[in-house]
């Protein structure tokens, strides 16, 4: 994000502000979705990220921090979002294609859906760790950075995100085991 732009916002530029708004408000959006795995919910915190960041901008000592800070207002807001919006509800989003579907791209789609299904049964520490890491390829400093936490933390949870998710993925893949029903009558 170009300094200028950022110090300009923080005089109260509102063109500069838009401009930023513009640049950022796709991927809060997409991060914020991967962390709440709901879309209402992530297009509030995503609303009160960048409500925040308007608030808060003069505040920003140094510009070239922008980034993390930003990221670290917009976890805060979906940590604040799901606290406030308890329950999880399902969002199906049937999208058209231009195309007939592949079986590369029914793979594709299914590994997708193991994945979302396996993310949304772990808890918001670790999907916040895996998206930051993962979706935005944050180093594991700027992760620390964002998440406000040590760098050791960021370690230990993202490994303990890994196991989480590798332990939901396998109970998932395994065949479900019904007796039969002279077994449960028994």
């Amino acid at each position: 994000m170009d300094a200028d732009l950022i110090r300009s916002a923080q005089q109260g530029d509102q063109r500069a502000f838009a401009s930023i708004v513009e640049a950022v408000d796709d991927r809060f959006f997409g991060v914020a979705r991967r962390i709440l795995h709901d879309v209402e919910s992530a297009e509030d915190a995503t609303q009160q990220a960048l409500l925040n960041m308007w608030r808060f901008l003069p505040d920003l000592r140094d510009p070239s921090r922008f980034e993390a800070w930003s990221y670290q207002l917009l976890v805060k807001a979906c940590y604040s979002e799901s606290r406030r919006r308890r329950r999880w509800r399902l969002d199906v989003s049937l999208g058209q294609t231009d195309r007939p579907a592949t079986s590369d791209d029914v793979s594709a789609v299914i590994d997708r859906d193991q994945l979302d299904r396996g993310l949304e049964r772990i808890s918001l520490d670790h999907r916040a760790v895996l998206v930051l890491r993962y979706y935005l390829d944050f180093p594991l400093e700027r992760v620390a950075e964002v998440l406000g936490v040590p760098f050791g933390t960021v370690s230990s949870r993202l490994g303990r995100a890994h196991e989480a998710l590798r332990g939901v993925l396998e109970a998932d893949a395994r065949p479900s085991v019904r007796p039969s029903p002279s077994e449960a009558t028994r």
